[in-house]
């Protein structure tokens, strides 16, 4: 299995993650965004996002990182960070749903501005949107915070994808 990441990529590390996590025997790759690889002919015929994660597992290639956490965690014979009961699983799905779609867009937006941008000489940070950021930040962390009270894990009484998912995007800010 090959796994096309870029350790800078929320997306990617969480990928990254979960398979070393699960003791998966992946080859990474090392995509060099900076130098433009993930929009060339040879990967956008893997990915035709032009984004990373992608896992290429013989002739079949995934990309999106919560999909690919499931499937590794699917392909690892008694695994612990998906459960497989339809409520557990279920709840876990919700994480990640959240993740992708709520918190990881939200931080995304702090680290563009305040690393990324200056990383790719792209100017600096923007107030506007630096506050655009801060505010979606808070009012989802909001959101997780309450249901963390108390627990220590996201969905289950232990590590699961969810963890590993919305851990990601924090690293960078």
């Amino acid at each position: 299995m090959r796994l096309y990441h870029h350790p800078l990529s929320a997306n990617a590390r969480r990928a990254v993650m979960t398979a070393l996590h699960l003791g998966t025997e992946v080859e990474l790759v090392v995509v060099d965004l900076g130098k433009g690889q993930q929009r060339s002919p040879d990967y956008l015929r893997l990915n035709p996002n032009g984004k990373v994660p992608t896992l290429v597992d013989g002739d079949f290639v995934l990309w999106e990182s919560h999909a690919i956490q499931q499937y590794l965690a699917d392909a690892t014979p008694g695994q612990t960070l998906y459960p497989t009961d339809v409520r557990g699983r279920a709840n876990v799905n919700r994480w990640l749903f959240w993740n992708a779609h709520h918190f990881a867009p939200a931080v995304g937006v702090l680290t563009w501005e305040n690393l990324v941008k200056g990383m790719v000489g792209a100017g600096g940070p923007d107030p506007a949107e630096v506050k655009r950021g801060e505010k979606l930040v808070t009012d989802h962390a909001t959101v997780l915070d309450a249901h963390l009270a108390g627990k220590e894990w996201i969905a289950e009484r232990r590590l699961t994808l969810a963890d590993l998912a919305i851990a990601t995007p924090l690293m960078a800010t």
